[in-house]
């Protein structure tokens, strides 16, 4: 059993640090090239990693057969509460003169733990391993 909660573990690392990489190049993208704000250019790509990252752990990760609408509505629920709170924060901070990218690192950590948390035990809670 705890070998199988280690390989769940590090393929939720894989796929968050891929969702990552996806999330900070758009965000450096939105940052550097097109001058956004700091909420737009977090949202715009924080968006992005999302949808990568629920697509691959939901089959790979915790090999889930759950109701795709229903497993998607609890991860927005997520972050309905993690986004406008992780933006709001990060705005605050960057008009503190916080830099944009300690701001978007330490979101970007707190996001991989939350919500592997949050979808371990809410949104596949007695869903792992239904998928053929």
């Amino acid at each position: 059993m705890k070998k199988d909660a280690a390989i769940q573990m590090l393929k939720f690392t894989l796929f968050s640090a891929s969702a990552g990489i996806i999330q900070a190049v758009t965000f450096t993208i939105l940052n550097e090239l097109i001058h956004l704000k700091y909420w737009p250019a977090y949202l715009t790509s924080l968006i992005l990693s999302i949808i990568w990252s629920f697509t691959f752990n939901r089959r790979y990760t915790f090999k889930s057969a759950a109701n795709v609408p229903v497993a998607m509505a609890k991860l927005i629920g997520f972050y309905l509460v993690f986004t406008p709170l992780s933006t709001w924060l990060g705005h605050i901070a960057t008009e503190e003169g916080i830099n944009e990218y300690i701001i978007f690192a330490v979101t970007l950590l707190s996001n991989f733990v939350l919500e592997f948390l949050f979808s371990k035990f809410v949104i596949y809670k007695n869903q792992e391993n239904t998928r053929n």
